[in-house]
C-alpha cells in the first residue's frame, strides 16, 4: 500500500532515531548550560567569573557542532559552520554571538526534545500495542462489580474484552501506525528550523564570507596588474628609455671628441636612433595607460563599447539602454569583461556574428552577449574560455555571470552587476 511506503523511507526512521537520542542530549545540553550559567553568575564577583562564562559559551559552540552532527546523520539536513571571529583568549568568547546563539539553542532544544521524546513514544507504544491487542488483550484481568473482566479499561466499568471493542482497539492501532511516522516527522521540522536558524551562518555571515573571498580576489587582480604593469615598463619602456640614454651619451662623447664629417654622419644615426626609441617607448607607454584606463572611457560606456564593436573581427550588433551612467568602476569592468568575451567569441565559438545587448533595470546593468557559435563554453572548461576569471572579477562588485552555451550553440552569456555609485553623464 501506498501508504505504508512511509516505513520504507529512511526519513521516517532517522526522525524517530532523532527524537529518542535527542531526548537524553537535551537534558544534559539544558544541565550543562544552566549550571554553567547559574555557577559563572554567582561568581562574576570573582576573577573566576568571566573565564568561566567565556568557557560556557565556548563549549556551548562545541554542543552546536554536536546537533549539527546529528541533524545531518538522522534528518537529512547539512547546516554549515557558523563563521566564526572571536577576540583571542577565553574572555573573547564572552561576547561571541554564536556561541550565545548556541545557548538559546539548547535552552530550546530542552522542552522541544521531550515534546519530540513523548509523541515518539506514545505513538509507537500505543500503535504497536493496539495492533498486537487481539493477541495479549487476555492476560490483563480484574473484577468490576462483581464481574470479572479481561483486557484493558478504557473507562468507568468499560472493557475491551469484547469481540467489538477488541477490534476497535485494533482499527485505533491501524491509524495510529499509519499517522504516526508522518507525526514524528511533523515535530522533527520544528527542530530542522531550530537547527538552521541558531546553529547555522547567518545572512550576515555569508554576506561576510563573501565579501571576504571577493576581496581576495581583487587583491590577487590588483597584484597580477601591478607585475604585469612592472614587466611591461621593466621590458618595454625601461629599456627603451635605457638605449635612448645610451646614444645619447654616445651622441654627447661624438660632439665633444671633433667636428669632422664621419662623425657628424655617425651623430645623426645617433640622434635617429634615439628619435626612433624615443616615438617606441610613447607607444608602449599609451598601451600601457590604455591597458589600465582605455581613453574610450572618457566619453562614456556607450562610446567605448560602439568602439569595441567596430573593431571587433566578427560583424557585431550593439544595442544599448543605459539611463544612467554607472560607476567608474562598473564601466572599466563592463568594458574589459565585453572586449575578453568578444576575442573570446573570435578564437574559440567559430561563430558568425555576434549580439552585445547593455541594459539598465532599475539598479543593475546587465551586459549580454549572444553569438551563433559552436557553444559548450562553460567557466573552467578548455582552459583557455577565461570565464572562470570573468566571474571571479565580476563577483568582486556583488555580480554575477551566467552561462548558457549548449554544444551545438548558440552560447549566451549575461553579466549582471550593480550600478554603483552613478556618474555625472
Amino acid at each position: 500500500m501506498r501508504a505504508l511506503k512511509v516505513y520504507a523511507e529512511p526519513r521516517t526512521w532517522g526522525a524517530l532515531a532523532y527524537c529518542l537520542i535527542g531526548f537524553p542530549v537535551a537534558v544534559a545540553g539544558f544541565v550543562f548550560v544552566v549550571t554553567g550559567l547559574s555557577v559563572s553568575a554567582g561568581l562574576s564577583v570573582t576573577l573566576i567569573g568571566i573565564p568561566l562564562l567565556g568557557l560556557v559559551v565556548a563549549s556551548s559552540r562545541g554542543w552546536g557542532a554536536a546537533y549539527r552532527g546529528l541533524g545531518r546523520t538522522f534528518l537529512g539536513i547539512d547546516v554549515e559552520r557558523p563563521l566564526v571571529r572571536r577576540r583571542p583568549g577565553i574572555l573573547g568568547y564572552v561576547g561571541e554571538r554564536k556561541g550565545w546563539r548556541a545557548i538559546l539553542f539548547l535552552l530550546i532544544r530542552f522542552p522541544l526534545g521531550i515534546l519530540d521524546f513523548v509523541v515518539a513514544v506514545v505513538l509507537v507504544a500505543y500503535s504497536w500495542g493496539a495492533l498486537t491487542y487481539p493477541f495479549w488483550y487476555r492476560f490483563p484481568h480484574q473484577t468490576d462489580r462483581g464481574v470479572r473482566h479481561r483486557g484493558l479499561q478504557l473507562g468507568p466499568h468499560w472493557f475491551a474484552d469484547t469481540t467489538g471493542r477488541i477490534w476497535l482497539v485494533f482499527g485505533a492501532g491501524i491509524i495510529l501506525a499509519l499517522v504516526g511516522p508522518w507525526v514524528i516527522r511533523g515535530v522533527t521540522q520544528l527542530d530542522r528550523a531550530l537547527i538552521k536558524g541558531l546553529l547555522g551562518p547567518t545572512e550576515a555571515d555569508r554576506r561576510i564570507e563573501s565579501l571576504e573571498e571577493t576581496r581576495t580576489i581583487a587583491v590577487d587582480e590588483s597584484a597580477a596588474a601591478l607585475r604585469r604593469i612592472e614587466r611591461d615598463l621593466h621590458d618595454g619602456a625601461q629599456a627603451r628609455l635605457v638605449g635612448l640614454a645610451m646614444n645619447l651619451g654616445i651622441v654627447k662623447e661624438e660632439l665633444d671628441g671633433t667636428d669632422s664629417d664621419v662623425a657628424l654622419a655617425r651623430v645623426r644615426e645617433l640622434v635617429d636612433a634615439a628619435h626612433r626609441e624615443a616615438k617606441g617607448t610613447i607607444v608602449d607607454l599609451r598601451d600601457l595607460a590604455r591597458g589600465i584606463h582605455p581613453p574610450a572611457l572618457d566619453n562614456g560606456l556607450s562610446d567605448a563599447l560602439t568602439t569595441l564593436a567596430a573593431r571587433s573581427a566578427l560583424p557585431t550588433t550593439l544595442q544599448i539602454d543605459l539611463p544612467e551612467r554607472p560607476s567608474p568602476a562598473i564601466e572599466s569592468m563592463l568594458y574589459f569583461c565585453t572586449a575578453e568575451l568578444l576575442t573570446n567569441t573570435v578564437k574559440h565559438s567559430g561563430a558568425h556574428r555576434v549580439a552585445v545587448d547593455l541594459r539598465q533595470i532599475d539598479d543593475m546593468v546587465y551586459l549580454r552577449v549572444r553569438d551563433d557559435g559552436a557553444g559548450g563554453a562553460e567557466p573552467g572548461r578548455g582552459g583557455g574560455s577565461g570565464l572562470a576569471g570573468l566571474a571571479d572579477r565580476v563577483a568582486t562588485v556583488d555580480g554575477a555571470l551566467a552561462v548558457s552555451s549548449p554544444d551545438g550553440g548558440p552560447t549566451d552569456i549575461t553579466i549582471s552587476v550593480p550600478l554603483g555609485q552613478k556618474t555625472a553623464t
